[in-house]
């Protein structure tokens, strides 16, 4: 009993040391909180696949009605920023290759003569395949603008039945629903995984790791003490950007909440053992960095955050699933918009439990081998 007691002790006072090693900085309290809520107030804003304030360039050859009324579209569409006229194919071609516009439309000759005698007309557009992810959204609203247009054309009698289209869980299309909820889980990802990276790899670089080895303190304390400082503030930063989300921003919260914090602590826990040994394994603070942005980026590329895991080829689909942060995501996008039903949830909850087991055993052998 005296030793669980003296074992809590020592567990305690290294805790308070970690946590004081990383507060009592002001630079440091910087780096930990500042940076993660810019990065959500920026982020919100400037991480969006929208397709906004381009130029379209237009070669109209056509005098005709239908021609003119394509050109009033494109010139009041919301998301076209200037149309500009060119004469000539020849200088259509050039305003791609300098990247001055992402699309370009040749009109022929006989466009509105076409439509008039009943046929469809027909329209070339060119799109920079340099930005191609931009340039087939572009499309996409072009296309819309000519279905308009062709909507004109067809008599009402002959018309067909236009499809509602009704977007579920996002009536709107917001795209924040979609991002905010996202940056959660990578900014929770990189805080806690720098701040547990950091914590031996800074006392291995200001000498007092060797106290460390001379101390009675034994490898479960710590890496418990070095552990708890990590999950505690990721989880702080999480759950407030999970009100910011809520309160901010506006996103509806339709799910468990206490099944999302539970997720955040499993996630926060699985992140913390791989920096537990990305520092064991790091002599300097800027190596520890490093190898936390080496694993970080990475992992956020194949996350499913920016586009789905099932296009990957499937052994980084298997990959996929060894990353914590493919499986947060599914549940606090699921959590915030989808109210995900328990059983889905607990679906990609245990996968979680099994990545932090696997971490936390793998940072203690790592840890253990330092300390020997």
């Amino acid at each position: 009993m005296l030793t669980s007691a003296f074992s809590f002790t020592r567990l305690r006072a290294q805790f308070i040391k970690e946590v004081l090693s990383v507060l009592r900085d002001p630079r440091s309290r910087m780096v930990v909180f500042v940076p993660p809520i810019l990065q959500l107030l920026v982020f919100a804003f400037a991480a969006t696949l929208e397709v906004r304030n381009v130029d379209i360039a237009v070669y109209n050859q056509d005098a005709g009605r239908w021609s003119h009324e394509l050109v009033q579209r494109l010139d009041s569409a919301r998301f076209i920023t200037h149309v500009r006229h060119v004469d000539s194919q020849r200088l259509l071609h050039e305003m791609i290759d300098r990247g001055e516009v992402i699309a370009a439309l040749a009109i022929p000759v006989n466009f509105s003569r076409t439509i008039a005698a009943g046929d469809s007309g027909r329209a070339q557009v060119l799109v920079d395949g340099r930005r191609s992810n931009s340039g087939q959204i572009t499309v996409a609203y072009l296309s819309t603008i000519a279905a308009d247009v062709g909507a004109e054309v067809v008599p009402d009698a002959q018309a067909p039945t236009p499809v509602v289209v009704r977007h579920w869980f996002n009536p709107n299309l917001v795209y924040r629903w979609f991002i905010v909820p996202g940056l959660t889980g990578i900014l929770a990802l990189f805080s806690a995984l720098l701040i547990t990276s950091l914590s031996i790899a800074r006392e291995r670089e200001l000498g007092t790791f060797d106290q460390l080895l001379v101390s009675p303190t034994s490898t479960p304390e710590i890496i418990v003490s070095k552990s708890l400082p990590a999950l505690a503030i990721g989880t702080l930063l999480g759950l407030f950007m999970i009100s910011a989300g809520v309160f901010l921003f506006g996103i509806p919260f339709t799910g468990s909440f206490a099944l999302l914090l539970a997720s955040l602590v499993l996630f926060i826990l699985s992140v913390v053992g791989i920096g537990l040994m990305i520092s064991a394994v790091s002599m300097t603070q800027q190596q520890a960095i490093l190898g936390a942005f080496a694993i970080g980026v990475p992992a956020v590329l194949m996350s499913g955050f920016a586009t789905p895991v099932e296009n990957m080829p499937l052994v980084l689909q298997w990959l996929a699933q060894a990353i914590p942060l493919t499986h947060f995501l599914i549940i606090v996008e699921g959590s915030f918009l989808k109210a995900m039903p328990p059983g889905d949830i607990l679906a990609s909850l245990w996968p979680l439990a099994l990545i932090a087991l696997a971490t936390l055993t793998m940072a203690t052998v790592f840890v253990r081998g330092r300390l020997q």
